[in-house]
């Protein structure tokens, strides 16, 4: 049976990493290996992978067939597009220094392509974070106008209260002053008239 380039699960749960591999197509996925050609993980963006990349074209050139999964990570880094340009340098279609030229073209646009990638991710959360700050700036301000408006009608009231107790205690004191001044006349009045008598 041929070898096999295959991905090796590892990592706990639901934080899966992969290692990628060559093994015999008998060996179970976890199992016994070749050799490891680098790693593979999922959770992050865009997917970090690591590939010894002269090894792995090695490989794919003596024939090991790749996973679906395994191709899509080889062609991603350009393992398969340099073994296409290598073929047509054996069939004469094209020379190995064009070959070459070619590769680094591609490679160029690749990398130009993944870094276009990461600054759009990093403008977008950027953006996201701006306005989730925005959005949390405008509800504390609505939270403290609706805090000020409370606060200047509990203080409005205390002031009517208040008010209205100064003017009863103002009314009570003129009520009492007139009671007071009333008793004091007619107790003059009293004595005026025992003194008239």
């Amino acid at each position: 049976m041929p070898a096999k380039i295959r991905l090796s699960r590892h990592g706990r749960k639901r934080a899966a990493f992969y290692y990628i591999i060559v093994a015999d197509s008998r060996a179970p996925r976890d199992g016994k290996y070749i050799e490891r050609l680098g790693s593979y993980n999922p959770n992050t963006n865009p997917a970090t992978i690591d590939l010894n990349f002269d090894r792995a074209l090695d490989w794919v050139q003596k024939g090991a067939q790749p996973t679906d999964t395994a191709r899509a990570i080889l062609s991603y880094k350009g393992v398969m597009h340099l073994n296409h340009l290598l073929k047509g340098v054996q069939k004469g279609a094209l020379t190995e220094e064009q070959a070459r030229a070619k590769f680094e073209v591609w490679k160029k646009e690749k990398e130009s392509k993944i870094q276009g990638k990461i600054a759009k991710l990093a403008d977008t959360s950027n953006a996201e974070l701006k306005n989730r700050f925005e959005l949390e700036k405008k509800i504390n301000e609505e939270r403290e106008e609706a805090i000020a408006k409370k606060n200047s009608e509990l203080a409005a009231e205390l002031k009517s209260e208040n008010a209205e107790e100064e003017v009863k205690a103002v009314v009570e004191e003129t009520v009492e002053e007139t009671v007071v001044e009333e008793k004091v006349e007619e107790k003059s009045k009293d004595k005026k008239e025992e003194a008239a008598e």
